[in-house]
């Protein structure tokens, strides 16, 4: 049995970077991960907005984000035919999921944070103030509260949330990953093309490091097996979405010789509750949110940074989880909502449709650019008292 103030389930992004917080409150937490050993090779990449990036800098990791990713600052969208439609000012880092998750469960060693790797959570039960927590290898860990930061599959949700809806498939497909090109630099830009059958990404490092992703509408929800499979078959198939695109696709899916990533896209829409007694949701858990504003990251680092407060001023877990989903549930399905909107404009259309998606675009992606630096405006002031 292992005793801690905190129990925190995942170890992916949200989850170390809350231990780090607590920490800074003077409260200990034990990291627990399903998997044997960190996995710092795992996904693709993902963009850090600014209000993610504010919450790294505030948790101390200034020096290791230097070495970071690259800086993102601008999207230039196209049509199909390569047309430039808008362009819109972002700011933020892109980066490769594994390195950041990586750089924060270290930052989280380095201030005397735990982790337990090989933990699939089992079950859970409550008694007396106290959560005990058993592992699939008969391990238990008991504390006065548990955080379930485990994603959005998460075991904490479908074992102690009995009401908690499915995760919703979207009906979108995202692929991606980085392959060596021929392709000039884009600098601190990335391009976004409206494709005729899907949607494509691209950035161009200097030195021909070529990150790229790809979403299209697929009806029929794909198995929950491996998210990789043999690049030949993904590849064949991209080109066949992407035929008739700007020739730079074509020329970054002809590059690929490796596996390539694939994850159906899903969201959570909303839960009757974040939080069960002692037990909290918190970053995908409690509010998965898909991948087209690049908010998820950014979103879960604020779930840290907020949650931490609550549990440094709140009377005790239970009224700390009421007080931390009472400041974060407006905020974060606000986004949950804007990104499904930004996902339907990538299906796919007739002729017509993208000629009338062509003459609206423009319009909604500056709307949508307003309301994103609305939202990387969003700043936690830790020495704030939570009320």
């Amino acid at each position: 049995m292992t005793t801690s103030p905190v129990s925190i389930v995942g170890a992916g992004i949200g989850g170390p970077a809350l231990a780090i917080a607590l920490r800074r409150a003077g409260i200990d937490a034990v990291v627990y991960e399903a998997s044997d050993s960190p996995r710092d090779n795992a996904g693709a990449f993902l963009n850090v907005a600014p209000n993610g990036l504010a919450v790294l800098r505030a948790l101390g990791l200034n020096r290791r984000l230097d070495a970071l990713g690259f800086r993102n600052d601008r999207l230039v969208f196209h049509n199909e035919r390569g047309r430039v439609l808008a362009e819109v000012d972002v700011g933020g880092i892109t980066v490769m999921r594994g390195e950041l998750s990586a750089a924060i469960r270290k930052a989280a060693e380095d201030v005397g944070v735990r982790f337990a790797f090989g933990k699939a959570l089992s079950s859970m039960v409550e008694s007396d103030g106290h959560i005990v927590a058993t592992f699939a290898d008969g391990t238990r860990a008991e504390a006065r509260c548990l955080v379930g930061a485990d994603g959005i599959h998460s075991r904490t949700r479908y074992g102690h949330f009995a009401d908690a809806p499915q995760p919703s498939y979207t009906g979108i497909i995202n692929l991606g990953g980085t392959v060596q090109t021929d392709l000039p630099p884009t600098e601190t830009t990335t391009h976004m093309v409206f494709g005729r059958r899907g949607f494509f990404g691209y950035a161009v490092r200097p030195g021909g490091e070529t990150y790229w992703f790809s979403n299209f509408a697929q009806k029929e929800e794909p198995s929950h097996a491996a998210s990789s499979d043999q690049s030949t078959d993904y590849r064949r198939q991209l080109l066949d979405v992407h035929e008739g695109d700007p020739p730079e696709i074509t020329r970054i899916l002809r590059a690929i010789s490796q596996p390539i990533g694939r994850w159906p896209v899903y969201d959570i829409p909303s839960l009757p509750s974040w939080h069960h007694g002692a037990v909290c949701l918190m970053g995908d858990a409690a509010h998965a949110v898909g991948p087209h504003v690049g908010q998820g990251a950014s979103l879960a680092l604020e779930d840290a940074f907020v949650l931490a407060k609550c549990l440094r001023d709140g009377p005790d877990a239970p009224r700390a989880f009421s007080m931390f989903e009472r400041l974060r549930r407006g905020r974060v399905e606000q986004v949950v909502k804007q990104s499904r909107r930004t996902g339907r404009q990538k299906a796919p259309s007739g002729w017509l449709g993208r000629r009338v998606r062509d003459a609206i675009l423009p319009m909604f992606l500056k709307s949508s650019a307003r309301s994103a630096h609305q939202l990387y405006q969003y700043a936690i002031d830790w020495e704030e008292r939570v009320a």
